[in-house]
C-alpha cells in the first residue's frame, strides 16, 4: 500500500504528538514543523502528498503561507486548521482554493476522515462504486429474462447511462463487465423494438411509448404559458449520456423540474425523426401533406429546410394562438449572432432553437483522423462534447435565458451509437449512403440480423416504389457492400452513426427547467 508524507505546520505542533502518532499507527509519515514560514520552505524543496495548515501562527500567517503554497504547487491539497469561525476568514480560505477546513478543537478521526478524503478518496469512490454496480449486475441482467415494457426499457436503458458515468469516473475495472451487459441489454432492446414497433404506429389500443411526431403536441404545447418565454433547445444527435454530463452545467443556472424520455421513430435520423418532431406528423404523412417540403433518398438538397414552415402548420392544425420564433444554428458565427440578439426572443412564447453542432462533430468524426483520435469511445466522446458546449455561444444562451427568469426544455430528435460489426448488404447505385438502414429495391441482406420493413406504408414511410423496403442496422452494426469491403470497414469501424434500432439511437433525453434568477 502507498504510504503518504504529510507536511504539518501549527505553532503548537508539540501539542499534536498524539494525532500525530495516530497517523503514523495508520501508515502515514509526518513532518511537524512550528512555523509557517519553514511550511513554505519545505513545500517548495519536497514533494508531499497533503499539507495541514494552522490559520494562526505568529510571523506569516496560514492563509500568508497557504497563498503562497498554492502559487508554488497549485496542485497540491492543503488543510486549513483554525479556532477562527469568522465568515470572512473561510471565505478567503477557500477562495485561494483550500482542499478542505476544520475547526478546532479536532480528533483524531477528523484528521484521519480529511486525508484518506483528498489521499485515498479515487481510491475508496472505486471501490465502492465496484461493489455497488456489482449489486445491480444481478438485477439489471435478471430483468432481461422478463418480458419488459417500453417503459422499463428506457428506465434500465438510464440506470446503463448511471453506472457507465459512474465507474468511468471511477475508472473501474468493473468497465469491461459493464460493456458486456450494454451489448446483451442492446440485443434485448432490438429484439424488443422489432416486435412491437410496427403495432405502436398502427394499433391504438397499443402500450407504446411517446414518438418523435408526438412531443410537441403532447409535451411542449402544454408547457406555454403566458408572461415568459419557454425556449425548447433541440441540441441534435445528443444521446441520454451526453445530456447527463451537460446537466451539472445546466444545474448551475436551472432547476430541473422533469427529466423524461422519448422513442425517436425509425429511421433514426435527422431527415425522419426531426422533421416528424416539428411537423407533429409522421414522415410519409409529411410527404403526402406537402409534397414540394419533403426530400427523398435519391436527392440530393438538404432534407430539413421545412422545419420552420412544418412548425407553423402543426401550432395551426392545434388551434394554438401564440407568438414563436425558430431558428437553426448551423455554424459558430450563427450562434454568436443568435447570443447578441436573444432579448429580441423574450417576448415570444415560444422559442425553438435547433443547435446542430453535435451532429457536425459526429460526423467530423468519420471524416477526419484527428477528431476520430480525439473521441476513440464514449467517455472521449461525451468530453469533447462537455469541452465544447463549455466554450460555445450556446452557453450564453442558455445563461441569458436563466438570467431573464425563462423556462428552458431540453431535447433532441436521435441519439448514436459507435459501430462496430460490419453486415453485408447487396444494393443498387440509387440506395441510400446511411450506414444504419437503407431504403431501395431489390436489397440482398441477412434478414436475421437486421430489423426489415418490406411494407413501408406500416412503418408510415414514403414508398418511391411499390418494391421499395427499408432495413435498419441493429445493436452496434453497420452496413457494408461487398465491393470495397475491407475498406468500409476499417474506415467506419468504431465510428458513431445514427439511423438504426438501438438503446442510444431510440432512447432519449427531454428535460423541463425553470430559472434559478430569484430576480428575473
Amino acid at each position: 500500500m502507498q504510504r503518504y508524507t504529510i507536511l504539518w505546520a501549527d505553532d503548537e505542533i508539540d501539542l499534536l504528538k498524539p494525532h500525530i502518532l495516530f497517523l503514523q499507527q495508520r501508515g502515514y509519515d509526518i513532518v511537524p514543523v512550528n512555523n509557517a514560514a519553514e511550511a513554505v520552505e519545505l513545500s517548495e524543496a519536497r514533494h508531499f502528498d497533503v499539507v495541514f495548515l494552522d490559520e494562526h501562527m505568529p510571523g506569516m500567517s496560514g492563509l500568508e503561507a497557504l497563498n503562497l503554497i498554492k502559487n508554488s504547487k497549485p496542485n497540491l491539497p492543503v488543510v486549513m486548521i483554525t479556532k477562527n469561525e469568522e465568515e470572512h476568514i473561510m471565505e478567503e480560505a477557500i477562495g485561494a482554493k483550500i482542499d478542505d477546513y476544520l475547526i478546532k478543537p479536532i480528533n483524531p478521526s477528523q484528521i484521519l476522515l480529511a486525508v484518506k478524503k483528498i489521499l485515498d478518496n479515487r481510491r475508496l469512490v472505486t471501490e465502492k462504486t465496484n461493489q455497488s454496480y456489482q449489486q445491480e449486475f444481478r438485477k439489471i441482467s435478471m430483468a432481461f429474462l422478463d418480458e419488459m415494457n417500453h417503459e422499463e426499457w428506457a428506465d434500465l436503458y438510464k440506470k446503463l447511462v448511471h453506472w457507465d458515468l459512474q465507474l468511468d469516473r471511477a475508472d473501474s475495472e468493473m468497465a469491461e463487465v459493464l460493456e458486456t451487459q450494454q451489448v446483451e441489454a442492446n440485443l434485448n432492446f432490438c429484439r424488443f423494438v422489432r416486435k412491437r414497433y410496427e403495432d405502436w404506429l398502427n394499433n391504438p389500443n397499443a402500450d407504446k411509448p411517446l414518438l418523435s411526431h408526438q412531443v410537441m403536441k403532447k409535451k411542449i404545447f402544454p408547457e406555454i404559458q403566458s408572461g415568459k418565454s419557454l425556449f425548447l433547445l433541440l441540441i441534435d444527435n445528443l444521446r441520454f449520456d451526453q445530456w447527463k454530463v451537460l446537466e451539472p452545467i445546466f444545474d448551475d443556472y436551472f432547476t430541473i423540474d422533469r427529466e423524461e424520455t422519448y422513442y425517436s421513430i425509425l429511421p433514426t435520423t435527422t431527415a425522419y425523426a426531426r422533421n416528424a418532431i416539428f411537423s407533429g406528423l409522421l414522415p410519409s404523412d409529411i410527404q403526402r401533406s406537402f409534397p414540394d417540403w419533403w426530400v427523398g433518398e435519391d436527392q440530393d438538397e438538404g432534407k430539413n429546410n421545412f422545419e420552420a414552415e412544418l412548425l407553423e402548420k402543426q401550432i395551426r392544425r392545434n388551434n394554438l394562438s401564440i407568438r414563436h420564433h425558430y431558428i437553426k444554428i448551423k455554424k459558430l458565427e450563427d450562434g454568436r449572432g443568435l447570443a447578441d440578439t436573444l432579448a429580441n426572443l423574450y417576448k415570444n412564447d415560444l422559442n425553438v432553437i435547433v443547435y446542430n453542432f453535435v451532429d457536425m462533430l459526429s460526423h467530423a468524426r468519420t471524416d477526419m483522423a484527428m477528431i476520430r483520435e480525439l473521441a476513440p469511445d464514449e467517455a472521449a466522446y461525451r468530453s469533447i462534447t462537455k469541452s465544447w458546449f463549455e466554450h460555445s455561444p450556446l452557453f450564453d444562451i442558455i445563461r441569458k435565458v436563466a438570467e431573464k427568469g425563462h423556462r428552458l426544455a431540453v431535447t433532441t430528435d436521435h441519439g448514436t451509437i459507435r459501430v462496430k460489426r460490419p453486415v453485408k448488404i447487396i444494393g443498387d447505385k440509387s440506395v441510400n449512403t446511411n450506414l444504419r438502414f437503407k431504403q431501395g429495391k431489390n436489397l440482398g441482406f441477412d434478414g436475421d440480423k437486421v430489423m426489415v420493413a418490406t411494407r413501408p406504408e406500416r412503418f408510415f414511410l414514403p414508398k418511391p416504389n411499390v418494391s421499395t423496403a427499408y432495413v435498419f442496422a441493429m445493436e452496434d452494426q453497420f452496413f457494408a457492400y461487398p465491393n470495397n469491403y475491407n475498406y468500409y470497414v476499417n474506415f467506419y469501424k468504431d465510428t458513431f452513426q445514427h439511423g438504426g434500432v438501438s438503446l442510444e439511437e431510440m432512447i432519449i433525453p427531454l428535460v423541463f427547467m425553470s430559472s434559478k434568477n430569484p430576480n428575473a
